[in-house]
């Protein structure tokens, strides 16, 4: 059985492409599917150009979602890496 998890967060810092590197490097450590949600978007935590896409901005609420056996770190992790990037 899989687990789920989500959470949302402000972000600090424009998403661009250090910030969406250092995602991607986070979210593949873990064997959950790890996406991003905002503006009606879903990209996978693990597509750099998918994170980029997003062109989500500083100030911007977005959501980590993750489906998978280590979901709920996975979105931790990707969160507090989301929360703390400038």
């Amino acid at each position: 059985m899989s687990a789920s998890s989500e959470a949302t967060v402000v972000l600090p810092a424009d998403l661009h492409a250090r910030p969406a590197g250092a995602l991607v490097r986070a979210a593949a450590g873990f064997t959950s599917t790890v996406d991003i949600l905002f503006d009606g978007r879903r990209v996978s935590a693990r597509s750099v150009l998918g994170v980029m896409g997003l062109n989500a901005r500083a100030g911007a609420s977005v959501r980590v979602s993750a489906t998978g056996a280590d979901a709920d770190a996975a979105v931790r992790a990707v969160v507090a890496l989301l929360s703390t990037y400038e």
